[in-house]
């Protein structure tokens, strides 16, 4: 009876020896090839930089620098010992003194309140395993736990561990941890911040200082008590590092500024490296922000924008209009590289993502006109000096073709009246432009209408230009937008970006040479290879000597018209105001020999700014805000002249030569060969003059 119960149990224990080596078999072919720990990649923060190169911001899934262990300081070595694996460098990866300690504690307190595992168990969870807690899973722990310790020696583990493991407040690896809560790299901290990371693994947030202060000090005090009684510190070291005080606030702040930029560069990216590149590889992106500008612009476009919603809530609270919120964008180019080196896209990147610097199309209204005029000099249409006619015009519409039906002003009320009562004048087949404000002036040199933004002159100009030819010179300078081939896109009816306007415009600035603007300088992955190199992609559009002529005006816009208000600059300057259909957008567009700039600003809505809104009195003032604060410590700079200009005295009146004491009179640039070659007569010279000076004192215009 004894030897077939002894059989029984034989068989039993047997089969259960049998079936434990079946199921370990088992988890072995499951495991993780400890090989991949080799090709392992730990997502490592992927660092971006500004043109000077400093740090503006960091794409990651995980934040994490990795540091070798040579410049892991030994507190900090030390104290991750003391308080996670005493026996770390004694036991052969599983620590049997531990998993009994463990059980003890735990029997003891009724309750699982402490683990046994290792440091180089905890390396096995964190890279192969999940942190489902099943018998199954820890036993594969295990498994790989051995495997680590035969294939790795205990300063690499230890250094993988150091790198791999969460800190809390979005920090993986010492690294991160460190600059997060102290402001530092890891090589820099003192006995207490080491012991105050090394406590934080078991539970981040319940051991936070930024948390629960009390909590982590009591954990740091635990830690050094541990590093003390393992002969690691001395007893007054730990009092010392036991008074020194605990962080009270994230000192990695989150980025405050550029945000439109960097989310720029993310959409750009994403699609040609992928999210996990982009944000687990550790790449280095170099950008051509500049840092002080995007500041500036920033807060040019923040307070401008604030100002005119304080003016509009009167107007919204006498309307019972609910008040909404003004938006605006801005944009900075390097006109002689197409480098973006400030962008805004809109007040609050929180409130909303959309980037109306490069995605929102609106109407560009007279700040189209540079290329009406460009493509009018440059074909030698015209110079600055022709004599253009600012009196009433409607056009009718035979089905084909819009025609000037008449000149007068009374034409549309004849019209009116020779119609039934029932009868109204159709907007399809009659149009009747107008100016800013309703006003005539007469005739006037191209230089003046260009600087008073004045409409019928621009319908003047294009129907002698003819549209066809004014969209193929805005798109040799860098418009890509879809743009009505009709007499309205004169007066800027057609929607752009203000990205496009900006560097179209800025060819005149670069000298006619059309630079495709650009975010990125270079891409390096975190082993040091070049992923890519850009450099400017250049074009020669205009001649040198049409890109003065146009600038020589749209300076004149600056100095006596429409964008007065950037005379504040202080220096030479050139732009062109923009207004839009019922004030819905206000634009204005600079520039200076080292900069182009463009700020816009309108609801998304497309709700009116208001009557009194224009590109000069809203839009203007906030480029000039931004590009004095962006030039600052720059030298001031004229446009250089190239050869094959010429210079005339100007009588403004007649476009003609000026006699020397004609009123008014002033120097004009011409392509050579194309000046006037007969005098003016000075009859009308003086009331012109007069004229001149009445709106350069009370007109903002368009």
């Amino acid at each position: 009876m004894k030897f077939k119960t002894l059989f029984i149990l034989t068989v039993i224990f047997s089969l259960a020896a049998l079936s434990a080596v079946i199921f370990i078999s088992k988890l072995i072919d499951e495991l993780p090839p400890i090989s991949n720990l080799e090709s392992f990649k730990p997502s490592v923060v992927t660092k971006i930089y500004d043109k000077d190169g400093n740090i503006i911001s960091e794409m990651f899934i995980e934040r994490r620098v990795l540091v070798p262990l040579k410049d892991t300081p030994a507190d900090l070595q030390n104290a991750f010992i003391a308080i996670e694996d005493n026996d770390f460098y004694e036991h052969w990866g599983i620590s049997t003194k531990g998993i009994l300690r463990a059980f003890v504690i735990n029997f003891l307190k009724g309750k699982v309140s402490q683990g046994g595992s290792t440091i180089t168990q905890q390396l096995a969870k964190t890279i192969f395993l999940t942190s489902e807690r099943t018998i199954t899973r820890k036993i594969k722990e295990m498994l790989l736990t051995v495997q680590l310790e035969h294939e790795y020696t205990k300063e690499e583990i230890l250094q993988l561990y150091i790198n791999q493991i969460y800190f809390g407040a979005g920090g993986y690896g010492a690294e991160s941890a460190c600059k997060i809560y102290f402001g530092k790299s890891v090589k820099d901290i003192n006995l207490a911040e080491a012991a105050l990371i090394a406590g934080l693994p078991k539970a981040p947030n319940y051991y936070s200082p930024l948390k629960n202060p009390e909590i982590a000090k009591n954990r740091r005090a635990v830690v050094l008590s541990r590093m003390r009684d393992l002969g690691f510190i001395t007893k007054e070291q730990e009092e010392e590092a036991n008074n020194q005080p605990l962080p009270d606030k994230r000192q990695l702040p989150e980025r405050s500024s550029g945000h439109y930029f960097i989310e720029y560069l993310r959409i750009l990216l994403e699609p040609k490296y992928g999210t996990n590149v982009l944000h687990k590889e550790g790449l280095s992106i170099y950008t051509t922000l500049d840092s002080k500008m995007q500041a500036a612009a920033e807060k040019a476009l923040s307070e401008s924008l604030d100002n005119f919603d304080t003016q509009q809530s009167e107007f919204f609270k006498k309307a019972q209009i609910e008040p909404k919120k003004v938006q605006g964008a801005l944009i900075a180019i390097d006109p002689k590289t197409g480098a973006i080196r400030a962008m805004v896209g809109g007040r609050d990147f929180k409130e909303t993502k959309f980037n109306r610097a490069i995605q929102a199309k609106r109407q560009a209204g007279s700040s189209f006109k540079p290329f009406l005029y460009t493509a009018a000099i440059d074909s030698k249409i015209m110079t600055p000096a022709t004599i253009l006619e600012d009196k009433p015009i409607v056009y009718a519409f035979d089905g084909k073709m819009w025609n000037i039906a008449s000149r007068n002003v009374n034409y549309v009320e004849v019209l009116a009246e020779k119609m039934t009562s029932d009868e109204l004048i159709d907007p399809m087949k009659i149009w009747t432009p107008a100016n800013y404000g309703g006003k005539f002036r007469g005739e006037m040199t191209l230089r003046r209408a260009i600087a008073k933004s004045v409409n019928i002159c621009a319908i003047e100009t294009i129907e002698k230009v003819t549209p066809s030819k004014v969209i193929d010179y805005a798109r040799m300078m860098g418009i890509k937008s879809p743009l009505v081939n009709s007499l309205s896109l004169a007066l800027g009816s057609s929607d752009v970006t203000l990205q496009e306007m900006v560097s179209a415009i800025g060819t005149l600035a670069s000298g006619g040479i059309q630079t495709e603007p650009y975010f990125i300088t270079k891409i390096i992955d975190k082993d040091g290879k070049i992923l890519e190199n850009n450099i400017p992609n250049e074009k020669e559009v205009l001649t040198p000597q049409t890109s003065y002529i146009m600038t020589n005006l749209l300076k004149g816009v600056v100095e006596r018209g429409s964008g007065i208000r950037a005379r504040e600059l202080g220096r030479p300057c050139a732009g062109k105001t923009g207004t839009s259909n019922d004030s819905i957008d206000a634009w204005f567009i600079g520039y200076t020999p080292q900069l182009a700039a463009g700020v816009w600003v309108g609801y998304d809505d497309r709700t009116s700014l208001g009557k009194n809104a224009t590109g000069g009195n809203t839009a203007c003032p906030i480029w000039t805000s931004f590009m004095k604060n962006a030039l600052a410590g720059y030298p001031i700079r004229d446009f250089a002249q190239p050869k094959g200009i010429e210079w005339a005295l100007i009588d403004p009146a007649t476009g003609l030569l000026a006699l020397s004491k004609t009123p008014g009179a002033y120097l004009e640039s011409f392509l050579e060969g194309t000046a006037p070659k007969s005098y003016s007569i000075m009859k009308d010279s003086s009331k012109k003059a007069a004229e001149e000076e009445d709106d350069l004192i009370n007109e903002d215009g368009f």
